[in-house]
């Protein structure tokens, strides 16, 4: 055999091994997706168990029980200290008369559920929604919901990330997609830029009024914003993921404190009248929207339990829940409003019931005069 050919032929060989290496892992690696998403969708697929609700334990902490993925309620006399009979999310708050979980669906690219449930846990709607799930808030009332997706990357630790941010009225039916298009003041002026990207609302108890947070130019700031009017304005520079006291004086946030990526935010509490914030006593890494379990305590996710400091910046840190994130508390509501709003059709472009709200408007916001006539309060 001359040098050539045997040179041929040692190069198909390697040629074929690369091929068949090539086969074999990308069998193994179809298998495992299989199984992974198989998994995911069984688990995804569960709902509450019948008698798991918020209104039998008025003031119980729940969470999202991580070995589960289900929301479980709290409860030291339960074995592993939790009852996890709730439904699977990935993201969990409920208010009011009403619960949200966000829930991550399998497949590529990234896709999830925002699913609306009554204060028994039973489903009212369901929207399909892009992306990663990264924060979910209900009002007070029960009467507004907001979340947040990761549409690019998951984490807010990393420089290349986005999210798109959605508001949902119960009381109308009509879903803002993205509420990017809010008219923001920034330093006294109207701010126009293609890089602003909003994240992490907390709503007021006049189911008007919220804040969230604001990135652009490479700097984050706390808004607050109108509903009615359709306007933003930004308060105070390097403020993330806040959350509003139940008193409506005070934002707990989480401040960055390290311009890298290895543990850049703290937990910290802004005085909205005077300007002040004071950092909690929580000195670990921290990167959640903390929850306000009363007027003088912070609830929070981290390194994978839930815990509780004091909002003045006193005391230390205690763990209530191993294992767990996405606290949330079942606060005590009138009998005689057990449910969110119907979301029937309405004139003016509401969602039918039954319908899925995948799209709920073809644009954002339909503008008039700055205002958005859907979302003004109702008189009385």
């Amino acid at each position: 055999m001359t040098r050539t050919r045997r040179t041929r032929t040692r190069t198909r060989t390697r040629i074929w091994i690369i091929v068949l290496a090539l086969v074999l892992l990308g069998g193994g690696a179809t298998a495992y997706t299989l199984r992974a998403a198989a998994g995911r969708t069984a688990t995804a697929a569960l709902p509450a168990d019948p008698g798991f609700t918020l209104d039998d334990h008025p003031g119980a902490l729940y969470a999202r029980d991580s070995a589960t993925g289900r929301v479980a309620r709290v409860d030291p006399a339960a074995p592993g200290g939790r009852t996890a009979r709730g439904p699977a999310c990935d993201r969990f708050h409920a208010a009011g008369n009403t619960a949200l979980c966000l829930q991550r669906r399998p497949g590529v690219p990234a896709r999830s559920y925002a699913i609306v449930l009554d204060r028994r846990l039973r489903e009212v709607r369901r929207i399909g929604l892009p992306g990663v799930p990264s924060r979910a808030r209900v009002s007070a009332s029960g009467s507004l919901l907001a979340w947040t997706m990761f549409t690019t990357g998951d984490s807010y630790a990393r420089s290349s990330f986005s999210t798109r941010t959605s508001i949902l009225d119960l009381r109308t039916g009509y879903l803002v997609k993205n509420i990017e298009q809010i008219p923001l003041t920034l330093d006294g002026r109207r701010h126009h830029a293609p890089d602003v990207n909003y994240w992490g609302v907390t709503f007021a108890a006049d189911d008007n009024r919220f804040y969230a947070t604001v990135s652009t130019g490479g700097r984050t700031h706390l808004v607050e914003a109108d509903l009615a009017a359709w306007s933003a304005r930004a308060l105070h520079e390097n403020v993330e993921c806040p959350s509003l006291s139940p008193d409506g004086t005070r934002i707990a946030f989480k401040k960055r404190v390290s311009p890298g990526p290895h543990e850049p935010w703290r937990l910290y509490v802004l005085d909205l009248a005077t300007g002040r914030e004071h950092p909690v006593a929580e000195h670990r890494a921290f990167d959640d929207q903390a929850l306000w379990k009363d007027p003088r305590t912070l609830a929070y996710g981290h390194a994978g339990g839930v815990w509780s400091v004091p909002a003045d910046g006193t005391g230390t840190p205690r763990l209530l829940a191993a294992r767990a994130s996405s606290p949330s508390l079942a606060t005590a509501t009138s009998p005689e409003t057990d449910a969110p709003p119907d979301l029937g059709t309405r004139s003016g472009g509401g969602i039918a019931v039954g319908q899925p709200m995948a799209v709920a408007l073809s644009q954002p916001l339909a503008l008039e005069r700055n205002r958005v006539p859907w979302l003004v309060r109702p008189p009385g």
